[in-house]
């Protein structure tokens, strides 16, 4: 991927914010070009977002190689997700109106109620949060993916 092609905006978005440092986040994935954390507003435990590294607002205005990193990320996460909460499936959303940033929804579903996003849960417990990605990070490393799985 040839990193001119993208380009940050004139503000950081939340996102970029969280990717810093400077916000808190709960990583369970961190390669070159991507990273991925929990929503703060999980529709089900264990929703992650899939983030590019670098601010681009819609997934449309992405070059074909990012997107198609960005869904190969949000596969090994969704595949571990059915695997640490034993889901029938994993969601994938590509929404895009909270935030001016890129990002994919990936979680574990088991029916259509888990595609609405008036089912997030807008406070969600601390401790079930930071279970939920110890349980996402360990089911990562045990399909085999430790060298992108941050220790918090």
């Amino acid at each position: 991927m040839t990193a001119g092609l993208w380009h940050a905006g004139p503000v950081a978005s939340i996102f970029t914010r969280i990717i810093d440092g400077e916000l808190p986040g709960r990583f369970v994935w961190k390669d070159e070009h991507a990273v991925a954390f929990l929503s703060i507003a999980p529709i089900r435990p264990g929703h992650a977002l899939v983030v590019p590294r670098v601010e681009i607002d819609q997934w449309t205005d992405a070059p074909v190689e990012l997107i198609t990193h960005l869904t190969t990320v949000a596969q090994t996460i969704g595949q571990a997700q059915k695997d640490a909460w034993e889901a029938p499936r994993a969601a994938l959303i590509i929404a895009g109106f909270e935030v001016p940033h890129l990002h994919l929804h990936t979680y574990p579903a088991w029916d259509l109620d888990d595609l609405d996003f008036g089912n997030a849960d807008p406070r969600p417990d601390s401790q079930d949060m930071d279970d939920a990605a110890e349980r996402l990070r360990n089911a990562l490393v045990a399909n085999g993916h430790a060298d992108q799985v941050p220790t918090k």
